[in-house]
């Protein structure tokens, strides 16, 4: 797919029909997601995949708001970053996640990125329970790894309404 029209076609989509990943597709998506850039080439980050139901209904309920829509996901990728190789670990994890979805975009899947780093399961309160921690109750999280995010993946037969009008070129700011 042409670059243009595959960051136009890459949108946060919820909404996933029951249709497997194949493993081969995965695959794909893990060898890009490993190829993406990392400060010093530290390598940094780790991606754990999760395609069992009930755990990712366990995930679905990480925060109480903003990743229900996780337990209708045939896949999630959960996107880590070791913070012993380097300080940068979440500029890493970060865009691998972002190598990892717009991969997802090639392949025909879907998909939206939920956030784990520094987030409370429960919104209002701030010094709670992290999801973090609640997610290293059940999933194989190393322990010199912190979790960046999780990325469902799926297929969709679910079309986004067309994005509204937009000046994004006045969020440029050019020196002359």
């Amino acid at each position: 797919m042409e670059f243009e029209k595959l960051l136009a076609q890459r949108r946060s989509i919820r909404k996933f029909s029951d249709r497997p990943v194949p493993e081969e597709v995965v695959g794909r998506l893990l060898d890009a997601a490993l190829a993406a850039p990392s400060s010093h080439n530290s390598r940094s980050s780790y991606f754990l995949v999760v395609d069992d139901p009930e755990v990712i209904a366990r995930m679905a309920a990480m925060r109480d708001s903003g990743a229900a829509f996780l337990s209708h996901a045939p896949l999630a990728i959960v996107v880590l970053g070791d913070a012993t190789k380097t300080d940068l670990w979440e500029v890493n994890a970060a865009i691998a996640a972002t190598i990892l979805q717009l991969t997802a975009v090639d392949e025909g899947l879907a998909s939206c990125w939920v956030q784990i780093a520094y987030r409370p399961r429960i919104k209002a309160e701030l010094s709670g329970e992290l999801v973090a921690d609640y997610l290293r109750t059940f999933l194989p999280i190393p322990e010199n790894c912190e979790p960046l995010c999780a990325i469902a993946l799926g297929y969709s037969d679910f079309r986004p309404a067309a994005l509204p009008e937009s000046d994004d070129r006045a969020r440029i700011i050019r020196l002359k």
